[in-house]
């Protein structure tokens, strides 16, 4: 018989990346620290890992404040259709990680995600001579570093990959902007009902004609309902054709929201709510 702290009996969250990553922070920051981690590649991994049961919920970035949106990660919540369940909005501080004992001036070449890069713009751009490469994860950056012995290299990561992999941190807090955040989903198979303090997303598409935009976002206005975020991907096999992701407040327990909802499908060609969730906390 498995002993009683068996891993299955814990809550299986999967998250991109390499143990450090800044997902997994969102991950024990949103449960708590009795879960089992389980870590994948890619983004399409991670949404197939809950897909396929192979976890129980995952932990996808969707947004920073400074960056702006994934919007690959925008591209399958449409494909796999796993509920919203929650979010949370992690403060993001970037570190410069190096092999003990390397300076500064010895790094030829710093790596990271590209969003990670991308935060970090201005500090970069003020590092003469150094060459940026794009990595498939911040955490991963900082595991390479160590395994690969790559003393003319640094990586941007976390305070918990540089602990995690044995670097040093020879400079912190060099994202462009301090007020970088960035929001995460919660996914799940199975929606969870409404609570209190909600807000509601959804995506959906109509034909092409003039204000059309503008009677969809009216079902809104009329119910003095707002809308917190907006977002257009392209509508795949129909070429200047867009899907819309919306945030609103509320939950589909409101009448009002309810009413909208039931409003825009009228007018629309396509419509899926993504989830109804407690608004997420900073932390």
């Amino acid at each position: 018989m498995p002993s009683k702290s068996h891993s299955i009996s814990k809550r299986r969250v999967a998250f991109q990346g390499e143990i450090g990553a800044y997902s997994e922070q969102a991950a024990f920051a949103f449960f708590g620290p009795e879960i089992e981690l389980v870590p994948q590649p890619t983004f399409r991994a991670l949404f197939r890992s809950v897909a396929d049961s192979h976890a129980d919920s995952a932990v996808v970035p969707i947004e920073n404040s400074l960056a702006g949106s994934v919007h690959e990660n925008y591209d399958l919540l449409l494909q796999y259709r796993l509920p919203i369940v929650g979010e949370i909005i992690l403060r993001i501080v970037h570190h410069l990680l190096v092999l003990p004992g390397v300076k500064k001036e010895e790094v030829r070449r710093v790596l990271s995600h590209p969003q990670a890069l991308e935060q970090c713009r201005a500090y970069l751009e003020k590092w003469e001579g150094v060459i940026v490469e794009p990595a498939y994860d911040t955490a991963a950056s900082a595991k390479r570093l160590m395994a690969e012995d790559l003393r003319d290299a640094a990586a941007i990561a976390s305070q918990q990959a540089a602990a995690e992999y044995g670097l040093e941190i020879i400079e912190s807090g060099i994202e462009s902007n301090h007020e970088n955040h960035t929001r995460f989903l919660i996914l799940e198979r199975e929606e969870k009902p409404p609570a209190e303090n909600a807000k509601t997303s959804i995506v959906f598409s109509f034909r092409d004609m003039a204000g059309a935009l503008f009677k969809c976002l009216a079902v809104f206005a009329l119910r003095d309902i707002n809308l917190l975020k907006i977002e257009s991907r392209p509508l795949h096999g129909q070429p200047f054709r867009y899907y819309f992701y919306l945030d609103f407040e509320g939950s589909l327990a409101d009448e009002a929201a309810r009413n909208a909802i039931q409003n825009l499908r009228e007018i629309t060609t396509f419509l899926e709510v993504l989830g109804s969730y407690p608004a997420g906390r900073f932390v």
